[in-house]
Order: C-alpha cells, then sequence, then structure tokens
C-alpha cells in the first residue's frame, strides 16, 4: 500500500483518472488483491489523455483533408530538415542578393527531387519518409580497393557494394539500376608514371 501511495503521488496527473481499490488480509495486513477502474469522465479534459486536437479557420476542409494538410506540413519539414545536414544548406552566410535568391532556388529544387522519389515509390506501397529512405540505402556503399602488384604497379577497382532485397525493391521502383556507377578499374604504373582506366 505504501508503494501505491508513492506512484499515485509520483503520477498525480494519471492517478486523478483512476480508482484503486487495494484488499488487505486481515491476519497478516498484506495486500492480496489490488483491482482499479476509469472514473474520468467524458468530454473533460481529464477525459481525453494524449488526444492531439488541430484547430483551423479554413471551414471548408473536411477532417480527412485537414489531417492530410497537417501531416505534409511536418514531413514538409522533416524532409528540409534533412536537406539542410545533407547538402550543406545549413547555417547561411549569404549576404548578397542574388546568393541567397540562388540558395533558396537550390532548397526548393533538393525538395521537388525529393517529393518526385517518393511519389513514384507511393505508386508501388512503399510509403517511407524520407529519413526513413535515406537510412535503408545508406547500407550500400561505394569502395575503392587498392592493391599493389609484384612489379609496383598499384591497382584501384572502385565498385558499389551489393544491395539488401529492400534495396533492390526500391530501385526497381525507381528505375535505377542494383548497381550504381560502373565497376572502374585504374592501373598506375611506377615506372612510367602511366594510368590507364579500365572499364569492367
Amino acid at each position: 500500500m505504501e508503494k501505491t501511495g508513492r506512484l499515485k503521488q509520483k503520477y498525480s496527473k494519471a492517478s486523478k483518472l483512476y480508482k484503486i481499490d487495494i484488499s488487505k488480509d486481515d491476519k497478516s495486513g498484506n495486500a492480496v488483491k489490488l483491482s482499479w477502474t476509469r472514473k474520468a469522465e467524458p468530454y473533460t479534459k481529464d477525459g481525453f489523455p494524449g488526444v492531439y486536437c488541430l484547430r483551423t479557420s479554413h471551414k471548408d476542409l473536411d477532417e480527412n483533408t485537414l489531417w492530410r494538410t497537417y501531416t505534409m506540413l511536418t514531413d514538409l519539414e522533416s524532409v528540409f530538415r534533412s536537406l539542410k545536414s545533407e547538402l550543406g544548406m545549413r547555417p547561411v552566410f549569404h549576404q548578397v542578393t542574388e546568393r541567397i535568391t540562388g540558395h533558396l532556388f537550390i532548397s526548393v529544387l533538393a525538395y521537388h527531387l525529393v517529393h518526385c522519389i517518393r511519389y513514384r515509390l507511393k505508386k508501388v506501397d512503399i510509403d517511407t519518409g524520407w529519413s526513413g529512405l535515406r537510412e535503408q540505402l545508406a547500407g550500400q556503399n561505394r569502395t575503392t580497393v587498392s592493391m599493389r602488384c609484384k612489379n609496383d604497379d598499384i591497382v584501384h577497382v572502385r565498385k558499389s557494394s551489393r544491395p539488401e532485397p529492400r534495396q533492390q525493391e526500391i530501385y526497381s521502383a525507381l528505375g535505377i539500376s542494383f548497381h550504381p556507377g560502373e565497376t572502374v578499374k585504374r592501373v598506375i604504373n611506377k615506372s612510367s608514371a602511366i594510368t590507364n582506366k579500365l572499364k569492367i
């Protein structure tokens, strides 16, 4: 009972919504049964804990349209937050008007590209946020392997790693090759300082 009282004191906002009954043993005085019932009244502040409410002045919008518009706004903010870090769009040190305009143009252009990618993926039921797509595709890398031959020539082989099934599904929806970029082999001859570039 003492522990229950401490929990009610610690979580006072939640405890006032419930009625807790504790049954004790007559001989030992220990608790043998604990039961609770919800006592919050409907249509009150405490009756809907965790409910998210949206308020708008647009009376012509129905509930579904309003919710889609709101989620589109949060998604837009999430994409721009990601682009600012990935493309180095923040912080902004421009002071000349033309440079500021160019910065905004690149930002909007990048978002349009993201929107086109996600639109094509949604058509095949791949509805994932931009950050989620980046995380899924981050597992495939472009790797360069360098090797030294017996004659001191250096061979560089650059190729993409093998994509996972989920990555292949995304590439197929976008019409992109599973192995972006070609496998390129460069041979550097130390004696003549000649570089031979071969595409495999």
